[in-house]
C-alpha cells in the first residue's frame, strides 16, 4: 500500500507493506490462524468483517470504490462489524497501526507494485 494523502494536501505516510485477498477463498481465510501482520490486508471487494477466532485486536478502515477511507474502527477479537454503506473494500491491520500511518475518514488510499 503506497502512501495515504489527505484531501487538504496533509502529510504523505510512507509505504506500508500489503497483502490482496480478492479471492472468496482468500477473504473468508482473512487473518484467522495468524499471531499478527506486518503491514495490512485489503479484503476486496468487501463491505464488513468479523473478528471470531482472531487472536488478535484489530484497526479495520472501510473504503469506498474510490479507495477514499469512510470509516475507521478498532475491533477486539469476537466482535461483528456493522456493514457499511458504500464500502467496497475493507483494510486490515494489527490495532494501533492505521492512528500511526494517519488513516482517518476523507483520507485517500493508493495502491502501487
Amino acid at each position: 500500500m503506497a502512501d495515504g494523502t489527505a484531501p487538504d494536501g496533509g502529510p504523505r505516510r510512507g509505504p506500508v507493506p500489503l497483502e490482496i485477498a480478492a479471492s472468496y477463498r482468500a477473504r473468508t481465510r482473512g487473518l484467522l490462524g495468524r499471531d499478527g501482520i506486518e503491514g495490512a490486508l485489503l479484503l476486496t471487494p468487501a463491505g464488513s468483517v468479523h473478528t471470531f477466532r482472531m487472536r488478535f485486536a484489530l484497526d479495520v478502515a472501510y473504503l469506498d470504490r474510490h479507495m477514499t477511507v469512510l470509516a475507521v474502527r478498532t475491533m477486539a477479537p469476537g466482535r461483528l462489524g456493522l456493514p457499511r454503506l458504500r464500502a467496497r473494500h475493507v483494510l486490515e491491520a494489527e490495532a494501533g497501526a492505521m492512528a500511526r500511518w494517519g488513516l482517518r475518514p476523507g483520507v485517500h488510499v493508493e495502491i502501487s507494485p
